[in-house]
């Protein structure tokens, strides 16, 4: 696919997907290492009653997902920068999530044809529609003349 293939009010959505307690904690360890991502009994007593995904997590997830199921991957250049990136509800083990995006506004590079820029929302949701992470991106894609 290509910029012209992602005109405003395009859609899509990608399959599910989950989370494990150990995926959780591996990356929490790692990149994020608060009580409540790595620690299950001080989860237990913390805010949260548990468990929860880093949000960084999350969005890696989602964005895997999308670059794999998007259709995007090889016309994609980069992207810019993010805005209004949201982590709306905690994410737990075993949750059942999929990625829902619209692309809300395209245009052309003046200076450079090759590419148009995007600016797409995307949303987290749960299995049963609930949104858990939203966040709008602006992605450059290659032009189908380039």
């Amino acid at each position: 696919m290509y910029f012209e293939d992602f005109p405003v009010g395009h859609r899509y959505a990608t399959s599910a997907f989950s989370l494990s307690q150990d995926e959780i904690i591996a990356f929490a360890r790692e990149n994020d290492p608060q009580p409540f991502h790595i620690d299950p009994d001080a989860a237990a007593d913390g805010p949260y009653g548990g468990i929860i995904a880093s949000g960084f997590h999350t969005l890696i997830e989602a964005f895997k997902k999308t670059l794999a199921e998007g259709g995007w991957a090889g016309a994609s250049m980069g992207s810019p920068g993010m805005d209004e990136l949201l982590w709306l509800r905690p994410v737990r083990p075993g949750d059942v999530l999929h990625v829902e995006a619209e692309v809300l506004e395209a245009r052309v590079s003046q200076s450079k044809p090759d590419r148009g820029f995007t600016k797409i929302r995307t949303d987290v949701l749960t299995a049963d529609g609930t949104r858990v992470m939203t966040y709008t991106s602006t992605h450059i894609f290659r032009t189908r003349e380039a």
